[in-house]
């Protein structure tokens, strides 16, 4: 696909969700009224879910309890797990041939088995009589040709957050170029703090929210198109260059090798505590400095909400394309294939979907900053200042591939401990890129 084209679907989908749309009907009364007393379907549900996150216990009360509550003939049984013990799960139940009726999943990357396998249930039919309520680039088919889920919204896995009163403090600016970004490096040193945190404990991090954003600088999704058809490879030159770039933040002292200590939400308090003027991170992580309303607490206050910004990572030296930020259709909900169709538990498993992408859901996932709407006409004025920053993060960006998105986990997951091992001074960045285009081998050869 041309950065044309994505420029016009990105520009597409920010229109569709700030017009008015259509309001949300529940299919649930008209249902309940024609299942009479039958006894309840038991839907069983594997969420993923963030249980100590702010905004957690709205959701459930306000999204899955209150389904529950206006569809009496139906009972969820909900799984809730997160980050990797939700993936292990998954696969661990796809391996058994015991998913649950209603599943949590990504549009490729962790959930490549649900659709290559076609575990999850075609949603173009079910969707087509409300096709125009949402818009058009969340409904584009998903890794297994198909649509698998109906996205929550567009997601940027990588976003840089600023603290520009910290660099303010200091007598800095927000990096336009990285040799702005590396000249700050002494001055944040000396005032003992760190320049860019991650959470990298995980080692999908920091392909995730860092890398891809490089290779679709320096390698561009043209190039990676040209990887994965057999007509390049991820040993040469600008693959090998993304990889030199990325061992040299740890080189210049952009990067810490604490990264691959610090767990995932332990990075979460550092940055509201100013312990860098910069963290990387997906969009999602907006969720995790807003208010909590179980405890009317918040990570950074709303009054220091609005010294926060939302960018991207500055101009890189040979970057092919420019003010450009790795982006992938958001998360959503699948229906497992073996639920006979027409029969009572895939009309309540639709109905779950549908409400679990509904205006009410979106509004409040937006709400708490866990998701930007596919759905048109979701709009609020409950907005906290970094919820509404993250509402125009996307404004003339590009977007590029993520690489777990695109890539088979028996291709990506060597990415992702290969940068492990650069940051930690292990492997080389030529190293790593033979080891990678080994596994890709590996894996084109056994498609065949």
């Amino acid at each position: 696909m041309s950065h044309a084209r994505k420029r016009i679907m990105l520009a597409g989908w920010l229109a569709a969700a700030l017009l008015a749309g259509a309001v949300w009907t529940n299919a649930g009364a008209l249902a309940q009224g024609q299942q009479g007393s039958q006894e309840p379907v038991v839907l069983t549900v594997l969420n993923f879910l963030d249980a100590t996150g702010p905004g957690t216990e709205r959701e459930i009360k306000e999204i899955w309890n209150a389904f529950e509550r206006n569809n009496p003939d139906i009972k969820i049984v909900r799984e809730d797990l997160f980050l990797e013990p939700f993936h292990q799960k998954t696969e661990a139940y796809a391996a058994a041939g015991r998913l649950p009726d209603v599943f949590y999943m990504w549009p490729g990357g962790r959930s490549m088995t649900l659709h290559t396998q076609r575990l999850a249930k075609d949603l173009g039919p079910f969707v087509e009589p409300m096709r125009d309520e949402f818009s058009e680039a969340a409904l584009v088919p998903q890794a297994g040709g198909y649509l698998a889920m109906i996205p929550f919204g567009l997601s940027s896995s990588h976003v840089m957050y600023v603290n520009t009163a910290l660099l303010d403090s200091l007598g800095l600016q927000v990096p336009r170029t990285y040799e702005e970004l590396k000249a700050m490096v002494p001055t944040l040193r000396a005032a003992g703090k760190e320049v860019i945190l991650m959470g990298a404990q995980d080692d999908w991090v920091v392909q995730s929210t860092l890398f891809s954003m490089i290779v679709g600088r320096l390698v561009g999704d043209e190039g990676m198109d040209a990887i994965l058809a057999g007509k390049a490879r991820f040993t040469d030159e600008p693959f090998v260059k993304a990889l030199e770039f990325y061992a040299s933040l740890f080189e210049d002292g952009v990067l810490s090798r604490r990264i691959f200590q610090t767990g995932y939400n332990e990075v979460n308090p550092l940055f509201a505590q100013g312990k860098a003027p910069f963290l990387i991170d997906g969009d999602w992580k907006v969720r995790n400095f807003l208010t909590d309303p179980s405890t009317d607490e918040a990570l950074i206050p709303p009054a220091e909400q609005k010294h926060i910004r939302m960018t991207i990572f500055p101009a890189i030296p040979g970057e092919v394309t420019h003010n450009s930020t790795s982006m992938v259709q958001g998360d959503g909900y699948g229906i497992n294939a073996k639920i006979p169709t027409g029969s009572r538990k895939e009309e309540a498993a639709w109905r779950l979907v549908q409400w679990l992408t509904s205006t009410e859901a979106q509004r409040v996932r937006m709400e708490t900053g866990s998701a930007f709407p596919s759905r048109k006409g979701v709009t609020s004025d409950r907005l906290e200042p970094l919820a509404q920053e993250r509402s125009q993060f996307y404004g003339g960006l590009t977007g590029t591939y993520v690489l777990d998105n695109v890539l088979d986990p028996k291709v990506y997951v060597p990415i992702n401990v290969g940068l492990q091992e650069i940051g930690l001074g292990i492997s080389s960045p030529r190293q790593v890129a033979e080891s990678v285009q080994k596994a890709f081998d590996a894996w084109k050869a056994s498609q065949q």
